[in-house]
């Protein structure tokens, strides 16, 4: 690839000799697909996800929203950005975010960008999440009734240079928040211009 092209993830679509659902859970599905590759069949079993947003909510003090929570796959009460599924059938990405912003931290905002896109975990999972900025951040004047693990959720507002910080040093590790709050710290740097505009991009990609 010449160095003047830009570096960006190649569509490549296989010949899908069969596709089965192996298990299907409330959330997920584990899919088990034989495709051919080069040639040769190959068997893979992958999660299907709907899909998920979050949003790193920025306030004028640079200070970033996080929310902490158990998650059972990994026994522990990790920091989060506000997130959640986008399981309501055809709904917009950024329409999915405002939703979950309002429902985990009770809190609406004029303003928002796209910091970036990912694929969680692509040798296992078909899971694709937009992570968005978010500022000017304001009470919805109302409180979600929460259950389950979202009934005891703690808030805290963190330097984003601390949560970089502890980032590198190893002590906060999801997924969403890392990518997010890291790609807010590099846009930063670029006096936030290197943003996408959230209210017309709001392309998913393409399996």
């Amino acid at each position: 690839m010449p160095d003047s092209e830009a570096l960006a993830d190649e569509v490549f679509a296989v010949d899908i000799l069969s596709s089965e659902v192996a298990f299907e859970g409330r959330v997920h599905a584990v899919v088990r697909e034989s495709f051919d590759y080069n040639g040769v069949e190959i068997v893979r079993e992958f999660i299907r996800h709907p899909g998920a947003v979050a949003t790193l909510v920025l306030d004028d003090d640079d200070r970033v929203l996080l929310i902490q929570q158990y998650r059972h796959p990994i026994r522990a009460r990790d920091w989060e950005l506000p997130a959640g599924l986008l399981d309501i059938p055809n709904e917009p990405l950024l329409e999915a975010a405002k939703r979950e912003l309002a429902e985990e931290v009770d809190l609406a905002a004029p303003t928002w960008f796209v910091l970036c896109d990912v694929h969680t975990s692509p040798g296992g999972s078909d899971e694709f999440a937009r992570v968005f900025l978010a500022r000017g951040a304001t009470s919805t004047g109302r409180i979600f009734e929460r259950e389950a693990e979202e009934a005891d959720i703690l808030i805290r507002w963190v330097l984003l240079d601390e949560v970089v910080a502890a980032i590198t040093a190893g002590r906060i590790t999801n997924s969403l928040l890392v990518v997010g709050a890291l790609a807010a710290h590099a846009a930063r740097t670029t006096g936030w211009s290197s943003l996408r505009t959230a209210e017309v991009y709001d392309v998913r990609p393409s399996h």
